[in-house]
């Protein structure tokens, strides 16, 4: 899977579209991702990965 957050596990869920005459019809929801470079503590190195919008909010508060 392409859409899938490499720390939280996230990925693309379905779901339907609700009209106001209550008719269904399917849609995907995907993760907020984003493409960060992030500092893998165990090498010291800097590291490309897919992570969600929350994953890199609950980074940047832990980093401090």
């Amino acid at each position: 899977m392409a859409r899938v957050c490499q720390i939280t596990g996230k990925k693309t869920s379905a779901g339907n579209n609700r009209s106001h005459a209550c008719n269904a019809r399917k849609r995907t929801f995907r993760p907020n991702l984003f493409v960060k470079r992030v500092l893998d503590p165990k090498t010291g190195r800097m590291v490309k990965m897919k992570i969600s919008a929350s994953a890199l909010r609950t980074l940047t508060k832990n980093a401090r």
